[in-house]
């Protein structure tokens, strides 16, 4: 009998790779999503859809029965916006965890993978190493680290192996207008799409460390499936791009306006540890990501140019 695994977040961006990537697995697969910014025809037919709220500690138990282990990738993951909706990233990153660890622990599940964030180093010098002490630029940095400390405790204290994944700019099919993992990459595509100039905060010399959401799918699956627990795990590519490089890969009509408070200089990813622990890295390059990316940017402009006809 195939295990039977939860996804918070399961209709999101990644959440909904991730529930593809379990049943492609041979994994029985729940999605757990309030829909608020996840889509339901992006939850495989194979899977359960369950409708809720991680801040709802009975919807978390309910979705919560019969599994055995849990990826934990619901959030409020808009970094910018956190600085104006405190309340906002305590409610869905700090409560929101703390119960889905609650209900995983009431279920005796064997392992939960928590969606930590590169937004925990800061503007530290690179690369970035899981040994790092935080440099917060914003709350929505401090919340998802507060929720790594949250899996480290009740790990520790109350048997519930967990392992933290700080994932670093997610880009790929799918890719969300509201997150935090890739959104500079969003707004220029749907800057594209509306035939407007990509805007540039600064000279754009702001560099990212982008990775691709299967490649952070796959690095999940095999910390879930690791007998270690306990540990922290950069998932990114190990090299950057600038925020330039990005922007004339995508068009060269662009325009510069002043930079954006909270953000980041550079992220890197040392993932020296993952590679040696888990045996993951990354299977596919930027630029073979971003020809896919475009494509369905492409395809979905030619559909619904079509259907306005």
């Amino acid at each position: 009998m195939a295990k039977r695994v939860l996804v918070t977040g399961g209709a999101g961006f990644i959440g909904s790779h991730q529930v593809e990537a379990l049943l492609q697995r041979g994994y029985d697969v729940v999605a757990f999503d309030s829909l608020t910014m996840g889509k339901r025809d992006w939850v495989p037919a194979k899977a359960e859809l369950v409708e809720g709220d991680i801040r709802d500690l009975e919807a978390c138990r309910r979705a919560m029965k019969g599994c055995t282990g849990v990826f934990h990738l619901a959030a409020m993951s808009r970094s910018a916006a956190s600085l104006d909706n405190v309340d906002i990233c305590t409610s869905n990153n700090i409560i929101g965890t703390q119960h889905v660890l609650t209900a995983a622990r009431e279920e005796g599940v064997s392992k939960v993978i928590y969606a930590g964030s590169s937004t925990y180093y800061g503007n530290q010098k690179p690369p970035h190493k899981e040994d790092m002490a935080p440099d917060f630029l914003n709350f929505y940095g401090l919340s998802k680290y507060v929720g790594e400390e949250y899996c480290r405790l009740f790990d520790k204290t109350y048997n519930v192996p967990c392992n933290v994944m700080r994932y670093f700019n997610v880009y790929g099919p799918r890719l969300s207008g509201e997150g935090a993992y890739a959104l500079v990459m969003t707004i220029f595509l749907k800057q594209l799409r509306a035939g407007k100039p990509l805007t540039i905060h600064g000279e754009g010399l702001q560099s990212r460390d982008f990775i691709h959401v299967r490649d952070v799918a796959r690095a999940n699956i095999l910390a879930f499936e690791s007998p270690l627990h306990g540990r922290t795990y950069n998932v990114g590519s190990g090299t950057a791009v600038t925020v330039k490089e990005l922007a004339n890969r995508i068009s060269t009509n662009q325009i510069h306006e002043d930079r954006r408070a909270g953000d980041a200089e550079i992220t890197l990813a040392d993932i020296s540890r993952i590679k040696e622990e888990l045996g993951w890295s990354p299977e596919i390059s930027f630029e073979d990501g971003m020809k896919e990316l475009l494509q369905e940017q492409e395809t979905a402009a030619q559909q619904a140019k079509a259907g306005a006809v």
